[in-house]
């Protein structure tokens, strides 16, 4: 069978008509449709009336609608000003949520609701989040007023916990951010514009002495969150340090702090998962 006969086969039994029906709405025989569906091409004048009755794109009918929609969209993002891309990628990011739901019968209350903030914008304090946890994957939303953040994964091929680092790597990694110095001097180089910075100035802003500053950078860049430089000086060579802006310290802090919240509101949520995660 051919992409486009697979994909006129698709569309026709989800709209529930017969091949005779479809023939008849489109003005050519049975006999025309099945040739199609076995593999046949349809005339190139037909595909507009096909577009129409299936109700469905003409890309959609040669199985490029993914790859039209991606390109469309990425587009359409470049040609925005920043702030204006992220919003927007945002609200693509919450309809991929609602969709995933699979209940098109919450689609538009919920999508008016918290796009427009409406929902929330009488309670500042609370954060809402949306979970979706089925066996092909999972997406988690989080949407308040000031902090919103978007997590989609796909089912990963075999078990998650062969794709993931050995037990000791991620205790590791845990104990970082589990260790109140180093979350101290972590969330203060955050709050920084990326430049280097001096263990003095590291160790007056953090409160720690400077030998444990350089202790602790020393473990955040053994870990790969942060970098080391030497600057002379007229006192002689210091070091200075440079935290990693693509690690992914910006997100696993988000998480945790959902993990930390004692108002939780998951107001949105369906867990269908059969499978075990690991």
């Amino acid at each position: 069978m051919s992409v486009i006969g697979e994909q006129i086969k698709k569309y026709r039994v989800e709209k529930g008509i017969t091949q005779e029906q479809l023939g008849q709405l489109v003005g050519v025989t049975t006999q025309a449709v099945s040739r199609w569906e076995r593999g046949g091409t349809p005339d190139a004048e037909i595909l507009p009336a096909l577009s129409k009755v299936l109700d469905v794109s003409i890309d959609a009918l040669f199985g490029q609608e993914q790859q039209s929609m991606a390109l469309t969209l990425a587009r359409r993002l470049s040609q925005m000003s920043q702030q204006e891309a992220y919003r927007y990628a945002f609200m693509i990011c919450w309809a991929i949520e609602m969709g995933l739901v699979g209940n098109i019968s919450i689609i538009d209350d919920f999508m008016q609701k918290f796009i427009g903030d409406s929902a929330i914008i009488n309670d500042k304090k609370l954060d809402y989040f949306a979970k979706v946890i089925h066996d092909s994957g999972i997406a988690n939303a989080r949407i308040s007023p000031d902090l919103q953040h978007f997590f989609l994964m796909l089912e990963p091929q075999g078990s998650l916990k062969e794709q993931l680092s050995d037990m000791e790597e991620l205790r590791q990694v845990f104990a970082i951010f589990a260790d109140e110095k180093l979350l101290r001097i972590i969330l203060y180089i955050y709050s920084l514009p990326n430049v280097a910075i001096a263990t003095s100035l590291i160790s007056q802003n953090t409160g720690l002495d400077q030998k444990e500053v350089d202790r602790c950078m020393e473990l955040l860049c053994r870990n790969n969150l942060a970098t080391c430089g030497v600057i002379a000086t007229t006192e002689g060579e210091i070091n200075s340090y440079t935290f990693r802006r693509e690690s992914f310290a910006v997100p696993l802090l988000c998480f945790a702090d959902e993990i930390a919240k004692k108002n939780l509101r998951p107001f949105l949520g369906e867990y269908k998962r059969t499978k075990p995660f690991f």
